[in-house]
């Protein structure tokens, strides 16, 4: 699954997620799907694995319920 968002896409695969940052930083971001988060209020996509965290903020809600299916992650 690719969703776009304005700060590039992300990649949600049922074991991963990457985060393709667009430029000028064109950063990718890895994760494993049971290290994401999911943040209402404000639209925040959280990867936490202990000893490396990121923090992807999103466009709107609607962003955050395809990826909380796609995950099969609740919204906390």
């Amino acid at each position: 699954m690719l969703v776009e968002f304005s700060q590039g896409k992300i990649i949600v695969t049922t074991h991963e997620v990457v985060v393709k940052l667009a430029a000028p930083s064109q950063c990718m971001l890895h994760a494993q799907s049971e290290a994401i988060s999911l943040f209402s209020g404000a639209n925040v996509m959280v990867a936490n694995t202990g000893a490396v965290k990121w923090t992807i903020t999103l466009d709107n809600p609607q962003q955050l319920n395809i990826l909380s299916e796609q995950l099969g992650c609740d919204i906390q």
